[in-house]
This record gives structure tokens, C-alpha cells and sequence, in this order.
């Protein structure tokens, strides 16, 4: 642990280290870079200093609550870039910072080694002397015997060759070094950082709603259904179970079947349209079940390696009881009438959303913020936030970091099907994950340009993705009419383009594709409205290849994160290819997909071979994880045929070449 040399404002004219262009910076600095608990932090900034004299520079790094510094020493890359790292600790907001300093000692031993005059040699020893003098002077103990003794042997006669290479002595160098002088040094304003738990940066997600997890038809369902759901969901490999709202769901201006305006009898409404005579965000709807029994359910998942994510929906319906005891919280129109929510043309009756320009806005920001600590306090530690675009930054920006204060392993997912720049706003303010445009990307153009930009542009250091094929709301042309195939290749797009990724479920396994009217992205007979019964063991269903992968996500480390897409060229524009690795190269998966469920395409593809690792002249297999098959490829130009009717997709491992006389497997 650094005990001094902190970062601190600098106006000391003496300073001559300049530091630029730190990375990461969000904002410079505005807001938090995100990373995730024991990935390695990479810090790298311009450092360089008039003349010719050299550099030193260090990264600091610390808890926010901490109040010493941990350090070490960065290295020079080219052209005055300067480079250090350390490994993210547990969950949490720190703060990190460069520091740099014209190194007069290392500046000496560099003029000194080009010097050949012997009395400039014999000068130059002199202010060596000094300099390791004051050296001894921050030392301690033995070393301070050392440099003294050093310094001393450099004032002594001798000749200009003995002292030069009495001078530069490696071993004593690097002692020296251990003691250098800091007191001109610059440092950059500290930034922060968030870290976040791993499964923030690496998860599946299924959502279902607990009401139709009945196995009897027309029966309401209820968190003991749920909880034997669960080993379905493990067998299908999901990390996260998201629940839509559990909530009383209000009775005034309820809406019926396929968003009717009209109930029927035995029209359940809409999760969305939270709060009734029961209660309102902290109550549980009383046909799912009471809180022990939610409770439960939690727990029960957690044995199945699942966790619990809660819709976090901040709205009431017209007969929530905040709307009486807080009018002041809803905006009201010229006629005394509640503004309900709209989207034009979209009307949701059914809705009130809250007005964030409230006299009372604090008062509403915590009870808010009230809604989230009660359903930490029932276990729960995600959060899918719905249409957070909708309501104030500032909120997100106080409520948030608020909460991940007291615990930094709650993690917030945006449904954010809005603008880019509003996108990356709710990213920054703080939300750990945010659902993507993947829903709509189609095209080999579009999948390339978009994820690209995630993957390599500049919020890829706050912004995380979550590719979803469908949701509740959104049952895209492409699987109304692509068929299975359609189904299949979207899933192994989703899974494997994103560390992060979810399926609205059993709407997907089951390839639910009819929507309400042509030209509409709603589905009929929408579970928003109304229970469904689905048949889980139809023999048509894709639990096997979503279990399958899900196994292959988990296996292969290179799927885990984002940094590392890499997009190969190909001949055939329905033929996209792209690449994942590991930092050090041990696992490599590149995939395949045919784009046209409905055609067999053949193409070329250009792999890199110097960023794989391959070697131009060695032959490599290429294992079908998803058939089993194996290939052997050599090159960097490689034929690939993908027939829809089979498959529409490999999900490749890469194994290179290696001779082993003791068995037969040639590849690794």
C-alpha cells in the first residue's frame, strides 16, 4: 500500500511531467469506467516532459472508501504512451489516478552511458554522487548503507572508465530506483471506476411470467408453479430468471385480451398496470402467492444456480394507492384528469406514469428508492428496469449509486428501446446492463457495423450489452417468418455476439410467431393480457439446442465477454463470421451463420490467422460444437457451406496443430 504521493492538485510551476488522453475515461472522468470482480484494469496515458530528460510513471489505485493508495510502476509503449494494469477487486465503486515525474537519476545514467570525454565523465560522476546521495537519504537500513557507499565510491579518485562502469551498475541502479525522488510529480485528477460482480458481465436470462407457469389450463400460477419450473430452466442453462411485475395489477381502466379496452370476466390485466386495493409496489399479487412464498422461490432458485430478477416498473395504475395519498406525484391534464402513459400511437390507459418535475420530487425519488431497498431485503439482487428512458437521469444518477453503495451486487438492467445517445446517458448514470438494437440488426451490414461499435467504440467501457431475439413486447418480422431456422440462428446470434444475452420464454422454445395483425411486432393473444398454457415437452421444441448453447457459452471462456469480436471476411453477404479469444489465445471459437433461413449458401471466408495465432502453413481443425463435426482447415481462405435445412450455424473451436507420438489426437 502507497502511504503518501496520492493524487492533489498541482500549482507547483516546477512540475514538468505532463500527463493526457488517460484511459479508460468516461466523460473524462464524469462517470465511472465499468469493469467486472477480477478482470484485469488496463490503464494507459501519454506521459512525456520538455527536452530530453526521462520518465517515470505510476498508477494508483484505491476502494472509494480507502484511504491509501495501492501503485505500481507503468511501462513506456511507443511514441510517449505509458501503460499499467491491476486485477479488479471485489465489488464497488474505486478510484485510480496516474502520476509521473521527470526521472533524473535514470537521465543521468542515460547521458552517462553515451559519454566518452573522460572529464566529462569524471563531472557527470559528481552529480551521479549527488543524486544517489539523496537517494540514501529516503532510504532505510542496509540500503541506505548501500547508496551510500555508492555514492561515495563515485567521488573517490579513479579513472573515468572505472567510475563509468562503477556508475552504471545494474544491481545498484535498481536499488536506487526503489527511492525515487516524487516531490515534482504530476498526477492526474483520480477517476472512477465501478466493478461490478461477474454476472453482470457474463449471463443468460429467461423470462416468464409466473402466472401462466400453471400446469393446469386456465388455472392462475402461482411462485410454488414457478418454483417447479426451475429445474427446466437449469436444464436449459439460464443464469437469471426475470419475472415480470408480481404486483396487485389495478382494476380501473384494466385492459382485456390483445390490449382491448374492454375487460371480460376473468381478464387478468396487464403486470405493468401496478397497484390496487391490495397494494402497490411492495405488496405481491395475491393469486401468485404471499411474500413467505416468494421468498421461497428465491431461495429454492439459488440451489438451482439461478438468481431472481425483479421488473422494476415505476408506474401505477389509476387505483394504486399512491395516487390518492400523493396526487402530487402524477401530472394532471387541463380537464382534473391523471396524464396516463402514451406512446403515440400506442395508449396505455391502464398506466400512470410518475411526474419527475413534482414539487415533491424528493419525497417521490424516495420512495422510489424505497421500492428497491424492500425487494433487496426479500433477497433479491437484479433488477430489470422497464422503460428507464422515461424517467429522469438525475433520479437514476442519485438512486443508483445510492443503492449499490450498500450493495454493490445488485445489478440493473435497462430496457432502453430508445435513442443511442439516451441509451448510453442511463449507461453511464449507472445501469449495468441495457437491452440492445439486436432485435431489429438482420443483415450481415448491420450485425457487423452495430456490434462492432459495441464491442470496439467508445462505450465500451461503460456500456453493456444485452441481446435479445424477442421480448413480451416485440416479436420481430424476422421470426414471424424465418420459421425454426430463423429461430435457431437468432439464438446462436444473440449467445454468442453478447456475453449477455436473454430469451422471452416459452414463447421462444416453443417458436411462438403469430403476431396480432401483419405489420405489427405485438404477438396474438399477448401473455400481457391474458394466462397461457404451454406445452413444454412439444417435440418441436428448441429446449435442446438453447440448453446446448448455453453449455457451449459456459465452456468456452472466449464467449464471456466482448472486447475481443473480431468480424472475418466473406464472399457471400449471407454468410457472417466473426471471432472470439481469451486474452492469452487458449480458446478460440470463431461462428458461422447462414442468414437466409430458407436457402443453402456457400461461400469463402478470410480468417486472420497472425490474430488467431495459426500458422500459415499448418493445417488446424475446426470442431463443430453444435454437430460434433470435425473439419480440417488450412490457410486463411476456407470454403464453408451452410444448409439451413441442417443447420444454420457453426459454433467453431478452434484447435491448433500439435505433434504428440503418444496418442492420436493431433489438435488442442
Amino acid at each position: 500500500m502507497a502511504e503518501r504521493n496520492a493524487p492533489k492538485a498541482q500549482a507547483d510551476g516546477r512540475l514538468r511531467a505532463v500527463i493526457e488522453t488517460i484511459t479508460p475515461s468516461v466523460d473524462g472522468g464524469r462517470f465511472p469506467a465499468k469493469r467486472i470482480e477480477g478482470e484485469t484494469v488496463v490503464v494507459e496515458a501519454d506521459c512525456f516532459t520538455d527536452g530530453h530528460d526521462g520518465l517515470r510513471a505510476r498508477l494508483l489505485w484505491r476502494a472509494e472508501d480507502e484511504k491509501q493508495w495501492q501503485e505500481m510502476e507503468m511501462r513506456p509503449l511507443v511514441n510517449d504512451r505509458w501503460r499499467g494494469s491491476f486485477v479488479a477487486g471485489a465489488p464497488g465503486r474505486y478510484r485510480y489516478a496516474v502520476c509521473a515525474w521527470v526521472d533524473h537519476f535514470e537521465s543521468w545514467r542515460n547521458e552517462l552511458a553515451r559519454r566518452e570525454d573522460p572529464e566529462d565523465i569524471l563531472i557527470a560522476a559528481l552529480v551521479g554522487a549527488e543524486l544517489i546521495g539523496e537517494a540514501a537519504g529516503r532510504a532505510a537500513g542496509a540500503d541506505r548503507k548501500r547508496l551510500q557507499e555508492w555514492s561515495a565510491s563515485l567521488r573517490a579518485e579513479g579513472s573515468a572508465e572505472s567510475l563509468k562502469t562503477r556508475a552504471l551498475d545494474e544491481p545498484l541502479a535498481a536499488l536506487a530506483n526503489r527511492y525515487p525522488d516524487r516531490s515534482l510529480t504530476t498526477c492526474t485528477a483520480e477517476m472512477p471506476l465501478e466493478i461490478d460482480r461477474a454476472l453482470a458481465g457474463f449471463g443468460a436470462w429467461y423470462e416468464l411470467f409466473p402466472r401462466s407457469a400453471s400446469p393446469t389450463p386456465g388455472r392462475h400460477g402461482t411462485f410454488r408453479d414457478v418454483e417447479k419450473r426451475l429445474p427446466y430452466v437449469a436444464e436449459l442453462g439460464f443464469d437469471v430468471l426475470y419475472l415480470p411485475p408480481i404486483h396487485p395489477i389495478g382494476r380501473e381502466k384494466r385492459k382485456g385480451r390483445n390490449n382491448a379496452l374492454a375487460t371480460k370476466p376473468g381478464d387478468v390485466g396487464s403486470p405493468w398496470a401496478i397497484g390496487a386495493a391490495e397494494g402497490g409496489h411492495t405488496a405481491v399479487h395475491p393469486d401468485l402467492g404471499s411474500p413467505a412464498d416468494f421468498r421461497r422461490l428465491v431461495a429454492k432458485a439459488k440451489q438451482h444456480g439461478i438468481e431472481i430478477a425483479l421488473d422494476l416498473a415505476y408506474q401505477c395504475a389509476p387505483d394504486h394507492p399512491w395516487v390518492k395519498e400523493h396526487p402530487s406525484w402524477f401530472r394532471s391534464r387541463p380537464d382534473g384528469t391523471v396524464q396516463y402513459a402514451e406512446n403515440p400511437p400506442k395508449k396505455y390507459q391502464d398506466i400512470y406514469p410518475f411526474h419527475f418535475e413534482s414539487g415533491d420530487w424528493q419525497a417521490l425519488w424516495e420512495a422510489l428508492k424505497g421500492v428497491v431497498d424492500f425487494w433487496i431485503g426479500e433477497g433479491v439482487r437484479i433488477f430489470r428496469v422497464d422503460n428507464p428512458h422515461t424517467k429522469s437521469f438525475a433520479f437514476w444518477a442519485w438512486m443508483i449509486p445510492e443503492v449499490k453503495r450498500a450493495h454493490p451486487d445488485v445489478i440493473f438492467l435497462a430496457e432502453a428501446f430508445t435513442r443511442p445517445r439516451v441509451m448510453h446517458r442511463l449507461a453511464k448514470v449507472g445501469f449495468s446492463q441495457s437491452y440492445t438494437y439486436f432485435t431489429w440488426r438482420n443483415t450481415a451490414a448491420e450485425l457487423t457495423q452495430y456490434f462492432t461499435e459495441l464491442s470496439r467504440g467508445p462505450g465500451r467501457d461503460y456500456f453493456r450489452p444485452n441481446a435479445w431475439p424477442n421480448t413480451p413486447d416485440i416479436l420481430p418480422e424476422s421470426l414471424q417468418y424465418g420459421g425454426r431456422t430463423m429461430f435457431v440462428s437468432r439464438l446462436v446470434l444473440a449467445a454468442t455476439l453478447s456475453a449477455n444475452y436473454g430469451i422471452y420464454g416459452p414463447a421462444y422454445e416453443l417458436m411462438d410467431n403469430r403476431a396480432r395483425s401483419p405489420g405489427t411486432e405485438e404477438y396474438l393473444d399477448s401473455e400481457k393480457y391474458e394466462l397461457r398454457h404451454w406445452d413444454l415437452e412439444h417435440p418441436e421444441s428448441l429446449r435442446a439446442i438453447i440448453a446446448m448453447v448455453n453449455r457451449i457459452r459456459r465452456e468456452n471462456p472466449a464467449l464471456h465477454a466482448n472486447e475481443s469480436l473480431r468480424f472475418m471476411p466473406t464472399d457471400n453477404e449471407q454468410l457472417l463470421c466473426y471471432a472470439k479469444s481469451t486474452a492469452d489465445g487458449s480458446n478460440q471459437v470463431i461462428v458461422a451463420v447462414n442468414l437466409d433461413p430458407h436457402n443453402t449458401h456457400t461461400g469463402w471466408i478470410e480468417l486472420d490467422l497472425e490474430a488467431l495465432g495459426l500458422e500459415p502453413g499448418r493445417a488446424f481443425q475446426m470442431h463443430d460444437l453444435l454437430t460434433g463435426a470435425r473439419y480440417l482447415w488450412q490457410g486463411a481462405r476456407n470454403f464453408l457451406r451452410l444448409d439451413p435445412a441442417r443447420t444454420p450455424a457453426h459454433i467453431f473451436l478452434v484447435r491448433r496443430h500439435v505433434h504428440r507420438e503418444q496418442d492420436f489426437d493431433y489438435f488442442l
